[in-house]
């Protein structure tokens, strides 16, 4: 069982979780955790004893070399830290982690209970899936709610996935068994570019959860990473033909399904959105 004596006093958390692994394509939602955590200065909280939940010959350990040739050892594990974001008058718990290879329900009492010292009644569960959609468009988010009423409140456009899960679905599910409020949030990633970084899935979900949590999510440096990559993946597209013509097919279909989407409600929303955001940059 995890240690919790030391705990902090949290003001009205929230938790934002996300795990490497399964659940992660293009480690885009990991991505949003460690950018966070980067940019606001995050505090280490506890961390999960790795022996109870990880095969250490499917998730190895790393070794490392510092000063004067000594090594040392990181272990895998699953990592709590805490931030208070600039300007917000509420603490931000940041979960990050790797998929468990055993123990799953053991693993997730162990984060609900956590969650009740805590004080974390709403829980925001990021992941990433590899899709058909095109890099040239809106990066797609779409997610799920413990219970129909958040996911209306939220505008949240549910997935109908059924199938295999990972531990974002196991614990999503421990979390409202617990009668805490638990979202889940995932980007689409294109399939055909699906090697690591995609720093425009990450920008997609911190967006996301801007509008979610009425939290300004900073970007850094992740705005001009994100044309950088969409460059990049238009220049490879370009020097195969077959590629280009499969990435024009699904523009096509794209743009086609979400023509009927561009209500105007669709748009006030993003004009709002829009307006948040310069107002906070001016009061800046």
């Amino acid at each position: 069982m995890i240690e919790i004596e030391g705990l902090p006093e949290l003001v009205d958390p929230v938790m934002i979780a996300a795990f490497e692994g399964w659940n992660d394509a293009g480690e885009a939602s990991s991505g949003v955790i460690a950018h966070l955590e980067d940019e606001w200065k995050a505090t280490p909280l506890v961390a999960l004893d790795p022996e109870d939940y990880y095969d250490f010959q499917v998730t190895r350990p790393i070794v490392e070399m510092g000063e004067g040739l000594t090594r040392s050892i990181t272990w895998p594990t699953t990592k709590l830290s805490v931030a208070r974001p600039p300007g917000v008058d509420r603490d931000v718990v940041l979960l990050r982690g790797i998929e468990p290879n055993m123990r799953w329900r053991a693993f997730c009492e162990e984060i609900v209970f956590v969650c009740r010292e805590l004080g974390v009644e709403l829980a925001v569960l990021l992941g990433a899936l590899l899709n058909d959609s095109p890099h040239t468009r809106p990066v797609p988010i779409v997610g799920s709610a413990t219970d129909e009423g958040l996911a209306r409140a939220i505008n949240l456009e549910l997935s109908r996935y059924e199938g295999p899960t990972g531990i974002v679905g196991v614990l999503q599910h421990s979390l409202g068994a617990a009668g805490m409020h638990a979202v889940s949030l995932w980007a689409s990633v294109p399939h055909y570019v699906a090697q690591p970084p995609n720093p425009k899935a990450t920008m997609a979900l911190l967006s996301r959860m801007e509008d979610l949590l009425d939290i300004p999510m900073p970007l850094g440096e992740l705005a001009e990473e994100s044309r950088a990559w969409e460059h990049g993946v238009d220049e490879l597209a370009s020097q195969d033909s077959e590629v280009a013509e499969y990435v024009k097919e699904l523009e096509e279909r794209k743009d086609a399904a979400e023509l009927p989407e561009a209500s105007g409600d669709a748009i006030a929303a993003e004009f709002e959105r829009y307006l948040r955001r310069r107002d906070r940059d001016s009061d800046g």
